[in-house]
């Protein structure tokens, strides 16, 4: 095989992708993904020393968590990227073994296969062969250290959203430095590597909770709004991802400029904070979830700025020209808008661009509505436990995560559909494309489908049930009245599912397959003590989850 990857839910088979990505990446790519990641752990092994010495590490550990949020499904396509980006981390490794050095620190016992000596782009391919995931041989210790490190990749992404905000927690980076070491270390069995797993989902909990704090203190806490998804006679600019700074600052580019501003996908949830409101030339949001672009992007007519994932490769020349990225993300041929040394970024480029072109093509009209995170939930909450005790609501189900190409997502739309009038769904993540828009009505005024935000978001959903635990005087999480049933598509949703695991969560049903990276004797420690299952078909699903 020339790449090994099943990293995402939609891996070759169910098993791997091992001549070209799903996702359409190239092998070459892959195996350059693997390598950078490689890089990031030899890197770990000095910049935790340093650490363990009291000197600098804030440069490593920007770099680490940058490095990773790069090789998340979808985020960044481009090869010379990762060429270049190796070639900087071996740099740094060199300045972090030099700082040692220079301290009088002994860097003997660092490993030095996993310290990555090789120094060049033919030792760049030829070691990235030996580098990949199934150079663990062992398939229950591979199990456990890939769903530890794709939990990392997902954390990385939220700290990072986070520190671009300027909010940074340290022990996260301290964690992120173990977690990809401890993937090093062929001492660990089978249990402290289940350990360090149930560790990962901690810290995700904490990742999320800083960039709620975060997002919240910058940009006010989400209200409830409808969300325009018709168009205005304008030219305009679509913004996609999950990047609220950069969602910022292109508003505030592009105010006066005559170019309309539109929300797309994951970036849907900007829509229900208050400090965005306040621009008029901020319209709603244009098209569904993420995979549907080929067939959406040519008729917004203008340009479109990635923050970050979720990127399809575009079929069509005339809509790659339009396509610019920033941050984590990345497309050959398509420009790239970089920050320059104070932090700041300049979109004028796009928005140039934007003066250009036609107006949006309308694909659909109306309104949906969102905003019900965790503080506006929480005002509703009287109101909530009023209809719980009446028997008005008799469940709810958390149906966060993410939306995909497969057809057997189609489950999700039909679950939603068929759930009981009694019922009401909590959601998070672009998941919520499959029912949002679907006419499912309320109960008592309270809509039956409550959309908290993006897939970090679904820490609103977390404290949601807390509260409602506290509310109702309860011992345990799971004697809510909450059934979970969660798609998954990539690895912020594995940090996702590992939080909730680690909140003491049970019963877990996730689709629309389980991760093809999950052994089967690891998918039996996650049945046997946390109760996750799969999804079988609609009708016996809601029997199990909701009852008769």
């Amino acid at each position: 095989m020339s790449m090994f990857c099943y990293q995402c839910q939609e891996a070759a088979a169910g098993t791997g992708c091992t001549a070209m990505g799903v996702c359409g990446k190239t092998s070459a790519l892959a195996n350059m993904q693997d390598l950078l990641l490689y890089t990031l752990k030899g890197m770990a092994l000095f910049n935790k020393e340093v650490r363990k010495n009291k000197l600098e590490t804030a440069e490593a550990d920007e770099f680490i968590m940058e490095g990773l949020f790069t090789t998340i499904t979808n985020a960044n396509f481009d090869y010379d990227f990762f060429a270049n980006k190796i070639g900087e981390a071996l740099q740094l490794r060199d300045k972090l073994k030099t700082t040692l050095i220079d301290n009088g620190i002994d860097t003997s016992n660092i490993n030095e296969d996993a310290a990555l000596w090789y120094t060049d782009k033919e030792g760049f391919d030829k070691k990235a062969k030996e580098v990949g995931v199934l150079r663990t041989e062992n398939e229950d210790i591979r199990s456990l250290r890939e769903l530890v490190i794709y939990g990392v990749k997902g954390l990385a992404a939220y700290v990072e959203h986070a520190f671009n905000l300027g909010y940074k927690n340290e022990e996260l980076f301290v964690f992120i430095e173990k977690a990809l070491v401890s993937t090093l270390d062929d001492t660990l069995s089978l249990d402290d590597l289940v350990t360090l797993t149930l560790e990962t989902g901690k810290f995700g909990v904490e990742a999320m909770a800083l960039l709620d704090t975060a997002n919240t203190t910058e940009y006010g806490n989400p209200e409830i709004t409808e969300v325009n998804i018709g168009v205005r006679n304008n030219p305009a600019i679509l913004i996609s991802g999950h990047d609220l700074k950069d969602m910022e600052r292109l508003l505030k580019q592009t105010e006066g400029t005559g170019v309309d501003v539109y929300t797309h996908s994951e970036m849907l949830p900007a829509n229900y904070y208050p400090a965005f409101k306040k621009y008029e030339h901020f319209v709603g949001n244009y098209g569904n979830a993420w995979w549907k672009q080929n067939i959406e992007f040519p008729t917004f007519n203008g340009p479109i700025l990635f923050t970050t994932n979720c990127i399809v490769p575009p079929k069509s020349e005339e809509v790659r020209k339009r396509i610019y990225t920033t941050g984590a993300s990345g497309y050959p041929g398509c420009i790239h808008i970089s920050a320059d040394e104070h932090g700041n970024k300049d979109f004028s480029l796009i928005i140039e661009h934007a003066k250009k072109c036609k107006p949006p093509t309308e694909i659909e009209k109306g309104s949906i509505i969102g905003g019900f995170a965790h503080n506006q939930v929480i005002q509703l909450a009287d109101k909530i436990v009023e209809a719980v005790k009446s028997g008005d609501i008799r469940k709810f189900v958390v149906m966060g995560g993410c939306d995909g190409r497969h057809k057997s997502r189609q489950y999700y739309t039909d679950f939603a559909q068929k759930l009981p009038k009694d019922t009401v769904i909590l959601t998070a993540g672009c998941a919520k494309y499959r029912y949002n828009k679907l006419e499912l009505g309320d109960i008592g005024g309270i809509p039956r489908v409550l959309d908290a935000g993006q897939c970090n978001d679904s820490y609103s959903l977390a404290i949601i049930a807390l509260k409602l635990k506290e509310v109702f005087e309860l011992n345990d999480i799971n004697e809510l009245p909450i059934a979970y049933n969660i798609a998954w598509y990539e690895q912020k949703a594995v940090i996702v599912l590992l939080a909730l695991i680690y909140l003491g969560v049970k019963n877990i049903h996730l689709g629309p397959t389980l991760p093809a990276f999950l052994s089967p004797n690891v998918v039996n420690v996650l049945v046997d003590n946390f109760g996750i299952a799969g999804i079988t078909n609609v009708d016996d699903d809601i029997a199990i989850l909701i009852g008769a």
